[in-house]
Formats: C-alpha cells, sequence, structure tokens
C-alpha cells in the first residue's frame, strides 16, 4: 500500500512526458491564436495598399473557379465549426483525424479563390505556397499574419514579430510576449522540417544534387550549403505552419494527440479562430473583386447550412461593413 502512490505519480508523470510533444504543439497554435486577437484590431487589412488597389479582371471563367475553391473552404470550415461545438471530449479527440487535414485544407481552398479571381490557377501546393508566402513577404496580410523566417538552421532571420527574449513554455500563454514566443518557435522548428525536407529531395536528384569537388552526392552540410539550400526553398510563414496539420495526419503522428493528456477542445477552437481569420482575409480580398452586392448572391445561393450560419454573419458583421464604407481607421471587429 505505501508503494501504490509512488507508482501512480510514476505514472502520471510518465503520461505527462508522452504529452509534452503534444502539448508543445497545442501551445503553439494557441499562440497564434493569442497572437491574431491582439495584433488583429491594429493592423487592419483595410489599411493594406494592395487591398485598397486590388481590382482584377471579372471574367466568367475566373468567378467559377472562385466560386468553387470558396465552397470547398467554407465546408471544410463548417466541418471543423460543427467539431468544435460538440461537448463530448472523446468525439473531439477521435474527430482530430479529420480537423487537422481539414483545417490545412480549408486555408489552402480559400488561398486558392484568392488566387483564381485573379486568373491564377496552380494545382501544385508546392506551387501555391511559393505564391502565398510571396505575398506574405510583400505586405498582402494584415501584419498579425505576416510573419515569417527566412535565413539557414541555426541562423534565422523571423521578421514582422517584436523582439523577445521570452521563452516558449508550456504553461498556459496569458500575454502577447508569450504568444510570440511560440510563434517565433513554432516558425523556426516549421523551418528546419522544411529545410531538411528540401535536402532531402535535392539530394535524391541527381542532376540538382550538390556534390563534393570529387563529384560524389553531399552528405555532410556546412553553413555554406545550408544557405543555398534555403535560399532556394523560399521563407517560410503561416501557410507552412498550417501545413504541419497535413504532414502529422500524413505520418500518423496523431495518436499521440489522441493519447495525450492535453485540452482538445481548446485545441479545435485555437484552430478554428485561425482558420476563420485566414478565410476572411482571403473572402475580403474576393469580395472586393467582385463587388459586395455579387459576393452577397454567392452566400445567398449557397445550401442552407452555410447560408444561415457563419457566412451570412460573415459577410453582414465583418466583410459587407468593411467594403461599404470603406474606412481603414475605423475598428474591424474579428471574423465570427
Amino acid at each position: 500500500m505505501i508503494n501504490q502512490p509512488e507508482n501512480q505519480l510514476t505514472h502520471a508523470d510518465e503520461q505527462w512526458r508522452k504529452s509534452i510533444p503534444a502539448q508543445v504543439f497545442l501551445n503553439h497554435f494557441r499562440g497564434i491564436d493569442y497572437h491574431l486577437r491582439h495584433m488583429a484590431g491594429f493592423y487592419k487589412i483595410g489599411r493594406i495598399g494592395w487591398f485598397k488597389t486590388f481590382r482584377p479582371k471579372q471574367e466568367a471563367e475566373r468567378l467559377e473557379a472562385t466560386k468553387k475553391w470558396l465552397l470547398n473552404a467554407w465546408n471544410a470550415e463548417y466541418t471543423l465549426r460543427t467539431t468544435a461545438a460538440n461537448p463530448d471530449e472523446n468525439f473531439q479527440k477521435y474527430a482530430l483525424h479529420w480537423t487537422f487535414p481539414q483545417a490545412y485544407y480549408s486555408i489552402l481552398y480559400s488561398a486558392k479563390a484568392f488566387l483564381a479571381i485573379q486568373g491564377i490557377n496552380v494545382t501544385n501546393e508546392s506551387a501555391i505556397r511559393q505564391i502565398i508566402n510571396g505575398y506574405v513577404v510583400r505586405g498582402w496580410y494584415p501584419r498579425s499574419i505576416s510573419f515569417f523566417a527566412d535565413g539557414s538552421p541555426g541562423h534565422y532571420n523571423l521578421h514582422n514579430l517584436p523582439d523577445s527574449e521570452e521563452q516558449a513554455l508550456l504553461l498556459p500563454i496569458e500575454t502577447p510576449k508569450q504568444a510570440e514566443a511560440h510563434v517565433a518557435q513554432f516558425l523556426k522548428t516549421t523551418r528546419n522540417l522544411y529545410a531538411r525536407a528540401f535536402r532531402q529531395r535535392l539530394q535524391a536528384n541527381p542532376e540538382k544534387a550538390l556534390r563534393t569537388k570529387t563529384g560524389k552526392v553531399l552528405t555532410k552540410f556546412d553553413v555554406r550549403h545550408w544557405d543555398q539550400i534555403t535560399k532556394s526553398m523560399g521563407v517560410t510563414t503561416y501557410f507552412d505552419m498550417m501545413g504541419r496539420l497535413k504532414v502529422s495526419g500524413n505520418q500518423r503522428e496523431l495518436e499521440r494527440f489522441v493519447e495525450a493528456d492535453i485540452n482538445i477542445p481548446q485545441f479545435h477552437h485555437s484552430l478554428l479562430n485561425i482558420v476563420k481569420y485566414i478565410n476572411f482575409i482571403h473572402e475580403c480580398y474576393v469580395a472586393k473583386a467582385v463587388g459586395i452586392d455579387q459576393y452577397a448572391q454567392w452566400v445567398d445561393s449557397l445550401p442552407a447550412y452555410l447560408h444561415d450560419g457563419f457566412m451570412k454573419q460573415r459577410l453582414e458583421l465583418n466583410i459587407r461593413p468593411l467594403l461599404d464604407s470603406f474606412r481603414p481607421n475605423q475598428p474591424l471587429a474579428m471574423a465570427a
């Protein structure tokens, strides 16, 4: 009987230890969510120069492609919302198997709609990533979601994040500095993963692989070699961070989240908050391109579960006021 509490404590400690990777992942997304909510009121889409002058041609082919991708994005977001609203935590745990990829694909589809209205129709996700990341760097997005990293492993440069020595801890996020620390850490680890994957693909290609002076495929990399690789790779942005959800799903890593002792409902709500904010940005560009009346007709023609739900609310509370008045100095509410 004396040993039982110790055994229980040891088991609890072991469970906590196994939950650390999932808890870190959760805190990273909570950090982005917190950062967006803290910053969104100060850096509004109506102030962006690219948004003010956004007037792509309205061609029938562009409009049809845009509507298609928006519907896909909204259906994926609807799934996320339905799951986040379910009060059964066990359901939410096992729902991670589809909400992880759904969160990524919802953003991917709204990005495709944003590109399609400009006449940019690409199917390759790597090409979409490069285009969207370029928009982030050039300032097409509100500052709250414009953070990005460049440079090589161990020598990363972070942009559009305040300088801070705050550490990304497992503790609950309670301040903007703590949130920014998690965003910064998530950017670095994501860039690490993408850099290693990029190197692996590069070195597996006989025509493009980096080689030694004797012609052998390079296996040991110094700073100079990593600089070559990461310059070709481009920057790392929110799009890459959300892509981690797809990677985790494909690699069957989700079991560690299902088994971990973490706040699953909080995870879902953070994912949803990020998705709906980014989708809102893309939708604003589309609505400005086609005009609020045409955009409202699209929403009115949606199936009832979308039309009577979040899309109607987002249109009336957020998108319409922005486009009707277009007063960049007025506060813009967080997308519903």
